[in-house]
């Protein structure tokens, strides 16, 4: 039994316990909080259903807790139910009821862990979203990784997402790329504003081996802006496919011009309360919606400003049809917010189909002291050298396991290391621990078995209740847009297996002959073994037969 199914027996059986005694039901809270209490000498789950409810019906809460731990009780689910403190109902499992969660799991394979809160909801998820100007940063890195966890837990959860990424291929920074281009093909210093780096002198050298006359042509700016920018386009794709993102959407913010979707959606605005005229611009009343400042959206000279480019692709997201649409955007963007909420308010929309989620800065360490330079990029540290420091599945576990509302240190010593205390290490050396230990019981012949009710022992009932966590943490981590929890859950997953392992024979010794209970203890590994791998495969990270 699941704390999910747990939940729902507690609610029916309090809607059975007041209606029998003349007391309205309706006073039940929607969804009954079922918690694992810190103390296991406490019970397997507790509930403070009791306290919530009996003030509205008129009645001690230790009163009504008993009432409940008496119906309860005579459950096929539950073993013993006590009242504890003001209220408090301390509940244990019966055996059967256990050993149901090792049952599901196992049939629902990869699919354990899915729930349906978001089902019937089009998302669209935007993330990295890089200037096409140089490789991909840290802080990419981060969201790369976050953002594809994200988008794999919100599926999990029902959600009909679609992984988006916009260029920004509009604009001045292009322009001070392509001269940093040109000036590198002419063996010159980049600009003062320009973009430095190896992988600069690369691209201008690709640019004049496929058209040797860019520098003399006409159009040099423009071939060296089309080819240049397509180059550095499909170097950041390919980064990002080798380290495991991939979208379903590449959108050119240069299109949006080229189209009229911005002009039009200005003209849209002008007619909105959310939109007035002064000094000469129009301004986008921003601060009503948590900015710092309202901003202009046609300048004084008659151009539109960035965010006009911002506005028309919100309009152009909604009409693709999408419920939702999440922002996920780096740390020196949370004027964002509050603009793209007024954005959708002054198209006459629901501020609520705006989500922005804020990154914080990611800086790497290596013996104690910051790593600042990159091999290639010259000034910044690179997806490409994060990978190829520590492997992808390090990189990506190591960016996901934090929240992204604070900034992340990683040590790139700890991640090489093949121990207990790199995370990513300890997480699936327990699943490869695991298939190893499956592997070893069909060579001795061993099958697991269905006697469940023999798992009586304590570091049994934790292990079969953590993995029976499972679902309840992936819609939390959707509902919340928290990929770490799911990391966190895995290493609390991995320290309870190994409890579990260190008191629990599993196999038998020698010619010792093997049992039900051994054979139970097996079926409970490839549960465990199951949840391993669908956490794992939430974040985007392998999970390893052997290691």
């Amino acid at each position: 039994m699941t704390p999910a199914a747990l939940a729902e027996l507690v609610r029916a059986t309090a809607v059975d316990v007041l209606s029998t005694r003349g007391l309205d039901p309706a006073s039940l809270p929607t969804a009954v909080t079922i918690e694992r209490p810190r103390n296991p000498e406490h019970g397997d789950y507790a509930t403070n259903v009791a306290l919530q409810t009996a003030k509205k019906v008129g009645v001690p809460p230790r009163d009504l807790a008993g009432w409940l731990a008496e119906a309860l009780t005579g459950t096929d689910a539950i073993a013993t139910a006590e009242v504890a403190g003001p209220g408090f109902l301390n509940l244990r499992l019966a055996a059967d009821a256990q050993g149901a969660i090792v049952r599901d799991v196992l049939a629902d394979g990869d699919a354990y862990g899915r729930g349906d809160a978001l089902t019937g909801r089009k998302i669209n998820l935007e993330f990295v979203s890089a200037n096409p100007t140089g490789p991909i940063h840290l802080g990419g890195t981060r969201w790369a990784a976050v953002g594809d966890a994200l988008g794999r837990i919100l599926a999990a959860n029902g959600g009909d997402v679609t992984r988006e990424y916009y260029f920004n291929d509009a604009g001045a920074q292009i322009d001070r790329f392509v001269r940093s281009l040109i000036a590198a093909a002419k063996g010159e210093p980049a600009p003062g504003d320009g973009y430095a780096g190896g992988y600069i002198g690369d691209i201008a050298a690709e640019v004049l081996r496929q058209e040797p006359g860019a520098l003399t042509s006409e159009d040099s700016h423009e071939i060296f802006r089309r080819i240049g920018v397509g180059l550095m386009f499909e170097e950041i794709k390919k980064d990002l496919h080798d380290f495991g993102t991939d979208f379903d959407v590449f959108f050119h913010e240069d299109s949006l011009h080229k189209s009229g979707a911005v002009a039009k959606a200005v003209e849209q605005l002008k007619g909105s309360d959310a939109l007035y005229f002064e000094n000469g611009a129009w301004w986008l009343r921003s601060t009503e919606f948590g900015d710092d400042k309202d901003r202009v959206v046609i300048k004084s000279d008659g151009d539109p400003a960035y965010i006009a480019g911002d506005i028309a692709y919100l309009v152009d997201k909604r009409s693709r049809g999408f419920d939702l649409c999440i922002y996920m955007l780096g740390a020196d963007h949370h004027g964002y917010i509050g603009r793209l909420k007024a954005a959708a308010s002054a198209l006459g929309d629901d501020p609520d189909s705006v989500e922005v989620l804020i990154g914080q800065m990611v800086n790497l360490v290596s013996e104690g002291k910051p790593v600042r330079m990159s091999k290639r990029a010259g000034t910044v540290i690179t997806m490409q050298d994060l990978v190829e420091a520590v492997g992808v599945d390090a990189a990506r576990y190591a960016m996901t396991r934090s929240s992204v509302d604070s900034s992340l240190d990683i040590d790139l010593d700890l991640l090489r290391k093949r121990s207990n205390d790199n995370p990513v290490f300890y997480v699936q050396y327990a699943h490869s621990r695991l298939a190893s230990l499956l592997r070893n019981a069909a060579e001795l012949g061993v099958e697991p078995g269905d006697a469940l009710d023999l798992l009586t022992h304590d570091r049994e009932g934790d292990l079969i209740r953590t993995i029976g966590e499972f679902p309840r943490v992936v819609a939390t981590a959707g509902e919340l847009r928290e990929p770490h929890r799911v990391a966190r859950y895995l290493e609390e997953l991995a320290g309870t297996y190994h409890r579990f392992y260190e008191a629990c024979r599993v196999l038998p010794r020698g010619d010792e002959e093997t049992t039900d209970l051994h054979r139970a203890r097996l079926q409970l590994c490839a549960a465990t073994r199951q949840v391993f791998a669908n956490g794992l495969a939430l974040l985007g990270v392998t999970a390893p037969e052997r290691m």
